[in-house]
């Protein structure tokens, strides 16, 4: 019984951990891109037109 008990926890709580897993990874993600196309494009005059 105890099997059957933690094998329904596992299937539960399997996709709680990939959504914030795949959550974490696109917000990483998104930092370092970010963050690398500020590096590229910091003398451009095309950055002044966001601000």
């Amino acid at each position: 019984m105890a099997g059957a008990v933690i094998l329904v926890l596992v299937l539960l709580g399997f996709p709680i951990v990939v959504g914030l897993g795949t959550a974490v990874i696109a917000a990483i993600l998104g930092f370092f891109l970010n963050k690398d196309a500020e590096e590229r494009h910091a003398g451009s005059e095309l950055v002044q037109l966001n601000d």
